[in-house]
C-alpha cells in the first residue's frame, strides 16, 4: 500500500526528491528510502538529473521520476464489435494502439482472435516484457475470474474467459479484468482529474451509460466485481422499456437511442446519427427545438447525476463519451440542472467537468488495473499536505 503511495503522489505532483515524497506521502524518510529503492532496483523508477541548489544552499534534489525504460503495461478495450489495444508507459505515456473489428455471431469466436490479435501486436511493439494487461469489458464482468457475465448490446460476450483466454494464447501471468466504467475511473485516479482525490464518479455517456466510483480513495467495486450498473438503476417507475428487460432504466431517458427518437420525432436534421456535438451545434444556429431537446437531455443527464449525489456525493463527476463534444454548451446545463435538484450540502456543489484525457482514458485505466494488482489495489491516498495544483516545496 505504500508504494502505491508513492506511485500515486509522482503521478498526482511529477518528479519529486525523497524529501518532497516523505513530505507528500506521511512516510518516514527510512520506510521510504527501503521502498524506493526496491522500485529502482524493479526498473519502474530512476534518479533524474540533480536541481539547481536553493539559494539556502544545501545538497542539491535528484527527483525520481518513472525510468524510461521500465516494464510498460498493456490496456484493453473490449466493446460490441471492436478491440482497443495500446501500450502504455509506467508515466502513462501511450506508446502503442492498435484496434481489431470483429462481426457478431453466436459465438465468441470472432471476438476472441480480435481480442488475442490487437493485444499481441501491441505487446510486439514493447522493447521489454509488459508488467502484465488489463482489460476494460463494456459489461458485467466476474473480476475473480477474468470472465465477462453479460453484455446487453453484444451477447455473444457472455461467459468469455477474457483472463484466462490470454493467459494461454499469449502466454502472460498478470491478466486483470474490470468493467469499463470502473477502469475508466482507474484512469481518472491515476492519469486524470481524479488525481489526489478521495471522493469522484466517472461518468461514461453514449450508447449506454456507466458510472465508476471512487470513494475514500478507493474504486468501488461490490462482491467479485459486482455493481456499477448505475444505466440501469430506475428513474421512472413504469418507464419505457429498456433492452435488459426492465422499464424506467436510466438509459432510457438518457442514452444515445432516446436522443435520436426524440430528434427524429422533433424533425430535427441528422436524427439517425445525431450526438451531442451535432445538436449543441443545431442548437447554437437556433434550429428549432435544438435548443429545447438540448435542455431536455442535459436535465435527463443530470437525474442519474442527483441520485449518485444524494447517496455518495462524490464532489466531481468526470463525464466522458460522447458529452464532451457537446461543449460548454452542454456541460453547463448539465450542471444547472444537477443544482437545481439538489439541497444545499456541506461541501458546497457537485461539479462537473468533461475528460481532459480524451479518447485514452479507458486504455489507461486497464493499464492502471495492472499497476494496481501489481503494487496492491490503491487504498484511501495519504494525508494531503498539498493541493494537487501546488507543488511541494523543496
Amino acid at each position: 500500500m505504500n508504494r502505491v503511495r508513492i506511485l500515486q503522489s509522482l503521478y498526482d505532483f511529477g518528479p519529486l526528491s525523497r524529501a518532497e515524497l516523505a513530505r507528500v506521502t506521511g512516510l518516514s524518510r527510512s520506510a521510504l528510502t527501503v521502498i524506493v529503492e526496491d522500485l529502482v532496483r524493479q526498473g519502474l523508477l530512476t534518479q533524474e538529473a540533480a536541481r539547481p541548489s536553493s539559494p539556502a544552499g544545501g545538497k542539491p534534489a535528484r527527483p525520481l521520476w518513472f525510468a524510461p525504460d521500465s516494464p510498460p503495461l498493456i490496456g484493453v478495450h473490449l466493446l460490441p464489435g471492436r478491440v482497443e489495444a495500446a501500450l502504455v508507459s509506467a508515466g502513462g505515456k501511450v506508446l502503442a494502439k492498435a484496434e481489431r473489428v470483429f462481426s457478431t455471431e453466436p459465438d465468441a469466436q470472432a471476438a476472441i482472435e480480435a481480442l488475442v490479435s490487437a493485444t499481441a501486436e501491441v505487446a510486439d511493439a514493447a522493447s521489454t516484457t509488459p508488467l502484465g494487461v488489463g482489460v476494460a469489458v463494456g459489461g458485467m464482468v466476474d473480476s475473480d475470474t477474468g470472465t465477462v457475465v453479460k453484455v446487453a448490446l453484444a451477447p455473444e460476450l457472455d461467459g468469455l474467459p477474457v483472463g484466462r483466454t490470454l493467459q494461454a494464447r499469449l502466454g502472460l501471468s498478470l491478466v486483470r479484468v474490470d468493467m469499463h466504467p470502473r477502469a475508466q475511473a482507474l484512469g481518472d485516479r491515476w492519469f486524470g482529474q481524479g488525481r489526489g482525490r478521495s471522493h469522484f464518479a466517472s461518468v461514461y455517456t453514449g450508447e449506454a451509460l456507466g458510472v465508476g466510483l471512487v470513494v475514500g480513495g478507493d474504486v468501488h467495486r461490490g462482491p467479485a466485481g459486482a455493481g456499477g450498473e448505475v444505466g440501469h438503476s430506475i428513474v421512472q417507475v413504469d418507464g419505457e422499456l429498456c433492452h435488459c428487460g426492465q422499464r424506467g432504466c436510466w438509459e432510457t431517458l438518457a442514452s444515445h437511442s432516446w436522443l435520436r427518437a426524440q430528434a427524429a420525432s422533433r424533425g430535427l436534421p441528422g436524427a439517425t446519427t445525431l450526438g451531442a456535438g451535432a445538436l449543441s451545434r443545431l442548437a447554437a444556429a437556433r434550429v428549432p427545438h435544438a435548443a429545447e431537446l438540448l435542455d431536455e437531455w442535459a436535465g435527463n443527464l443530470a437525474v442519474g447525476l442527483v441520485n449518485l449525489h444524494q447517496v455518495f456525493a462524490p464532489g466531481l463527476f468526470i463525464l466522458h463519451g460522447d458529452t464532451v463534444a457537446g461543449g460548454e454548451e452542454l456541460r453547463s446545463r448539465i450542471e444547472r440542472a444537477l443544482h437545481s435538484r439538489i439541497p444545499p450540502h456541506p461541501g458546497g456543489p457537485p461539479q462537473v467537468a468533461f475528460t481532459a484525457l480524451e479518447d485514452h482514458a479507458t486504455l489507461l485505466g486497464a493499464a492502471g488495473l495492472v499497476l494496481s494488482h501489481h503494487f496492491n489495489a490503491p487504498g484511501p491516498p495519504p494525508p494531503r499536505h498539498a493541493t494537487p495544483a501546488e507543488r511541494p516545496p523543496a
